[in-house]
């Protein structure tokens, strides 16, 4: 048996994945999908689906997984909370390549999730694909770059269907075929726990661009 991708590049195509994709995510299993930066494994923000993914992924613990969401209503379910300084960042720079990591989610927000500074990385993908979806499933979903352990992030579905063969035939696995990806900078993690944010990885929007909506921001200079 051969193992495949789902089409996932048309609205068309991305409409007749949904309600099998949503079974998937339903059943705590591991999905492949396209964002706009790299393809990500991610699930349900749930025990199971966490514990799956980090058995798929081989993920070192303690490493957390960040949340992608399609709007900011989806952080009060989860309990996290914007502080003033990351709700302007949002307002300025979401959807986009930025991910805010947040205080709060103490009870509805698995601990494997949970960074070493003790809050939850959280990115708006501006992806219209994965926006859609998210929107379906009507909850957040994890996410991980899609690659084996010290192999660069994939860059296409094929990637994936190569190196996870066996994940995707035993229905662990379900992949999203968004097409061959743009190379790009990662997302810019900025932390908005302390008094100040302060950014903590460099990416595609820059430390100017973010100070020049709130000033009060670190590193990265």
């Amino acid at each position: 048996m051969e193992a495949s991708a789902v089409p996932f590049w048309s609205p068309a195509e991305i409409e007749a994945s949904l309600s099998a994709t949503i079974a998937h995510l339903n059943a705590r299993r591991v999905l492949a999908y396209p964002t706009e930066t790299v393809y990500g494994f991610g699930g349900g923000v749930d025990q199971e689906s966490v514990a799956q993914l980090v058995e798929l992924k081989h993920r070192p613990e303690g490493k957390p997984f960040l949340l992608l969401i399609n709007g900011s209503d989806m952080l009060a379910r989860l309990d996290l909370k914007l502080t003033p300084s990351a709700s302007t960042l949002a307002a300025h720079f979401w959807p986009g390549p930025l991910t805010l990591v947040l205080p709060g989610g103490m009870k509805r927000v698995p601990e494997p999730l949970r960074g070493p500074e003790g809050g939850i990385a959280v990115r708006w993908t501006p992806h219209p694909g994965l926006q859609r979806l998210i929107q379906a499933y009507g909850d957040p979903i994890t996410s991980t770059s899609a690659n084996l352990p010290g192999d660069l992030p994939a860059m296409s579905a094929v990637t994936i269907v190569r190196d996870w063969r066996a994940a995707i035939l035993n229905g662990t696995l379900r992949v999203l075929d968004g097409g061959t990806l743009t190379p790009s900078e990662p997302s810019t993690v900025v932390d908005c726990m302390g008094d100040r944010p302060r950014v903590i990885r460099p990416g595609a929007i820059s430390a100017q661009a973010l100070r020049e909506a709130v000033p009060e921001l670190i590193g990265n200079s």
